[in-house]
């Protein structure tokens, strides 16, 4: 994002940022921890840029991009953007790269190519694998159903194909119902101490500390190439959900998860999502299925992150959307919530590619698939 050069100050940009989103100053200094005061020198430009710290708050409160301020605060104070210099201080050995970007004096495109280049490569995942698996009966007695074999392979073994095939290898897993069965090397593990009374939002920070930078988040239970992940990469949104659109001929002859149960998505025309969950399908326009899987930008997880916390205050042992509690609530039922207090989440369409593995109809289902789509490989 450009610096707009009308509004070059950082307080004069915050103060109109924060009268078009109609918050009020004390309520903004409540929410970012500073007194009414402070802010209203800083808005009025009586005060240098706050610290990294509360620059990150306000840029999660007034969902503006955290990079675009901390540049301001820079330009405001004829500097360095405050995070990059606290982070040159502290890794003395990067005034050599820039150094070595002068001397060879790249240009702009090549700049943005060798940042592609580093963001493209800094993916990473976290995989909700925590569930009993109930639904899938004897096969998950004494397995977690990412366990369960697909042609040699565990499930969860197929997805990490599918995320090393697109260069994600920082890989972690929430484990809980038989965790022990999942101990792959190379994997970074979360416990969700209390797997049987929660749900897959609350299971997701259990991993919290790994909540940053780029990463995608996906259920454990479904089955998807590679190229699902691939999509998913291109989107530059904060928050990105991946949405089936040729979703309807798999609930066909689907008994033991009937159409009813799926997570269903309604859009905008700009891919913007408007309803997402358990929607009735007979009653309204069903555009498409989450199939469980969300990308997070650094900005998108710090929007997750305070919203949650904001709101596991205000609902715990509650109802929450479609859940009887907070604690039961699924991730689809926090996205709702974001999307009813104004933050966009985007859609990344793709037509199958991908299987849900909740019953045992469906394992049964996807083997048989699964035997005529690789064996043959």
């Amino acid at each position: 994002m450009p610096l707009n050069k009308k509004l070059n100050k950082f307080g004069t940009f915050i103060r109109e940022l924060r009268l078009k989103k109609g918050i009020g100053q004390r309520y903004l200094a409540e929410k970012i921890g500073i007194a009414a005061s402070y802010l209203n020198d800083i808005e009025k430009n009586k005060r240098a840029a706050p610290k990294i710290n509360i620059i990150n708050k306000l840029s999660t409160v007034l969902e503006t991009d955290k990079n675009y301020l901390h540049d301001l605060a820079g330009f405001s104070k004829k500097g360095v953007a405050p995070d990059i210099s606290e982070y040159i201080e502290s890794n003395p050995k990067i005034i050599s790269l820039i150094r070595s970007i002068r001397e060879n004096n790249l240009s702009d495109i090549q700049i943005d190519n060798l940042e592609k280049s580093l963001n493209l490569n800094n993916n990473k995942a976290l995989i909700i694998a925590a569930g009993l698996g109930s639904r899938l009966k004897k096969h998950t007695e004494n397995l977690p159903k990412c366990m369960l074999d697909f042609g040699g392979k565990t499930l969860l073994q197929r997805q990490l194909d599918a995320y090393k095939k697109n260069s994600i290898t920082d890989i972690s897993v929430i484990r809980g119902y038989k965790k022990e069965k999942i101990k792959y090397k190379g994997l970074k593990y979360f416990e969700n101490t209390d797997y049987k009374n929660n749900n897959i939002l609350n299971s997701i920070f259990y991993a919290e500390d790994f909540l940053n930078g780029n990463i995608i988040i996906s259920y454990s239970d479904i089955l998807f190439d590679s190229t699902v992940v691939k999509r998913l990469l291109k989107s530059n949104h904060d928050i990105s959900v991946v949405v089936d659109i040729d979703w309807r001929g798999y609930y066909v002859g689907r008994k033991d998860h009937p159409i009813s149960e799926a997570e269903n998505v309604i859009f905008n025309s700009n891919n913007e999502v408007e309803k997402i969950g358990k929607i009735n399908t007979g009653n309204q326009e069903v555009h498409g299925e989450f199939i469980g899987m969300i990308k997070l930008s650094n900005r998108g997880t710090e929007i997750f992150k305070e919203h949650f916390h904001r709101l596991k205050k205000i609902y715990w042992n509650k109802p929450f959307q479609r859940a009887k509690i907070f604690q039961k609530a699924y991730l689809t039922d926090f996205i709702q919530e974001l999307v009813d207090i104004g933050i966009k989440v985007h859609c990344v369409i793709i037509e199958s590619g991908w299987k849900e593995i909740d019953t045992v109809e469906d394992y049964k289902k996807a083997l048989v698939g699964f035997k005529k789509k690789f064996t043959k490989n």
